[in-house]
């Protein structure tokens, strides 16, 4: 896709919003998961690089961005600043890899999974419908969010370009 205005990049542990024509970015999620939330209706996006499930379990917590349950609220409230309207907002969700080949059934090591479960469950809290995922498996994402049109590309080595 070709971007008409800037692409805001966003690292890990991070978030930020933009409004189209621009459009938002973030490399290399592996067990992280990019949550990408929409307004179409003023085409104000928002993109979050969560790395872990819960910041309860974690002290010297400040960067709330890092987490699924503050990240997102985070964003939210970010958007609904800029003058998106949060009763319309949409989800899309990618990431949340395996990335490391073990069998093992120790939670702690099965973050990928533990993410994608923490956004759903936060995203369900706050009443964010989800419309497509591209999530889990054993190979790292960089996406792309188009809030012109609402596409979320995604891009992994060796595969082809999805857009959800």
């Amino acid at each position: 896709m070709k971007v008409m205005g800037n692409m805001v990049k966003v690292g890990m542990a991070d978030l930020n919003i933009c409004h189209a024509p621009d459009a938002i970015t973030t490399l290399g999620l592996g067990s992280c998961v990019g949550v990408a939330l929409y307004d179409k209706t003023t085409k104000i996006g928002g993109l979050v690089h969560v790395m872990l499930p819960d910041s309860t379990k974690v002290t010297q917590n400040q960067n709330r961005a890092k987490f699924a349950d503050t990240g997102i609220v985070m964003l939210v409230e970010m958007m609904r600043r800029e003058g998106a309207n949060t009763a319309l907002l949409t989800a899309k969700i990618a990431g949340g890899a395996q990335m490391f080949a073990f069998k093992s059934n120790n939670e702690m090591l099965r973050v990928g999974d533990r993410n994608v479960e923490a956004v759903k469950a936060q995203l369900a809290r706050m009443r964010i419908p989800i419309l497509a995922e591209d999530t889990g498996l054993n190979y790292g994402r960089t996406v792309e969010f188009y809030p012109e049109t609402g596409a979320y590309v995604i891009k992994a080595v060796g595969r082809e370009m999805r857009t959800i």
